[in-house]
């Protein structure tokens, strides 16, 4: 006993502490063991009964909400690729090589841009001039509807906008232009794009018309002839009754109707021939006829015509054939009308 007391006395702090060690490990099992019997106790009693027809326990009614079995709301799928836009906006200008049966028409699909845009853009090889394009010319491209101007000393935002009838905001804000706008301004030399900006466009149809009245033919001066009905037909015999190049607008006041070289060409109404000849405007050989009634027809770049100034016509009348002639790039009938002396759209007139 004397030995005990000793070894007690000589290590109790040793023997204080494992006991204490001893107690805590003992809880923590206790504690661990009673929390997964409480765990355990408590699915069971949550658990739905089975009922079925050999079972005498009563149904429990556990009050759980239903378990619906539609598709959700909002589906949501993984996709893996991104969706990139097909056309990005564009803000820079792009130069593109006139290939083989390019025209207007064509530029303008491909591009997104008015055939008005090109010509602004362009008058050092176009010269306003819509029928010049040709395969391997290099045309400026903008990337809106608008004109590029080199900026000049002493130039002011509000005067350019006003002088191409454009909206300062628009030359602001276009990202091409990357303009500070904690200083709004642009150096002397820089290339400005002039968002919906416009200007005068050579009319060349014009020279064409004056030429064929100042050679002193028209109505009054042959005299006779079958007065216009008002109603055109398709000068192109057969069909397909479509457009091939350029459609009626500013600097280009006809239509260029679909034809073949060799295809005949009618007299859209009743009228008399006022000029049927070669035309130094680049009209080629162009046929004239005055309609008696306010209404004139202007048909260019035939190959041929059959028939001579003061002749009298009929609407249907052939008058001859479809070219290339002048300043063309591919066969078709280019079709002018005015009515007292002013342009109008053909297809608001043709059937």
């Amino acid at each position: 006993m004397k030995k005990i007391l000793t070894l007690w006395n000589n290590n109790r702090f040793a023997f204080v502490s494992w006991l204490v060690t001893a107690a805590l490990v003992a809880s923590l099992l206790g504690g661990a063991m009673w929390w997964r019997g409480a765990r355990g106790s408590n699915q069971a009693t949550e658990a739905v009964p089975t009922v079925g027809p050999n079972s005498e326990a009563p149904a429990v009614n556990l009050g759980l909400p239903p378990v619906s079995v539609a598709e959700p709301a909002v589906g949501r799928r993984i996709q893996l690729i991104t969706n990139i836009p097909a056309e990005l906006p564009r803000y820079q200008a792009v130069k593109y090589t006139v290939e083989r049966g390019d025209a207007m028409s064509k530029l303008e699909e491909k591009f997104g841009i008015s055939a008005e845009s090109i010509l602004y853009n362009n008058k050092d090889v176009l010269n306003d001039d819509p029928h010049g394009l040709r395969p391997g010319m290099i045309l400026l491209i903008p990337p809106v509807d608008g004109i590029y101007y080199v900026w000049q000393q002493g130039d002011r935002l509000d005067k350019i906008a006003a002088q191409f009838k454009a909206a300062v905001d628009d030359i602001i804000n276009f990202a091409g232009n990357d303009v500070d706008l904690t200083n709004p301004d642009f150096k002397p030399g820089a290339l400005v794009m002039i968002p919906g900006g416009s200007r005068e466009l050579f009319d060349w149809s014009s020279l064409a018309w004056s030429q064929s009245s100042s050679s002193g033919s028209g109505s009054n001066a042959c005299g006779g002839g079958r007065p216009g009905s008002g109603s055109f037909i398709w000068s192109v015999a057969g069909e397909p009754h479509t457009i091939s190049g350029n459609s009626y607008g500013a600097g280009h006041l006809g239509i260029d109707m679909t034809a073949i070289e060799g295809d005949v060409l009618l007299a859209a109404d009743h009228g008399v021939v006022t000029f049927a000849g070669w035309s130094q405007y680049g009209y080629g050989n162009m046929v004239q006829i005055d309609h008696g009634n306010g209404y004139v027809t202007l048909y260019a770049h035939l190959t041929t015509y059959f028939v001579n100034m003061c002749q009298s016509v009929s609407q249907g009348d052939q008058i001859g054939t479809a070219g290339n002639t002048g300043n063309s790039f591919g066969a078709h009938l280019h079709f002018e009308i005015r009515l007292g002396g002013a342009s109008v759209n053909p297809l608001d007139y043709v059937q």
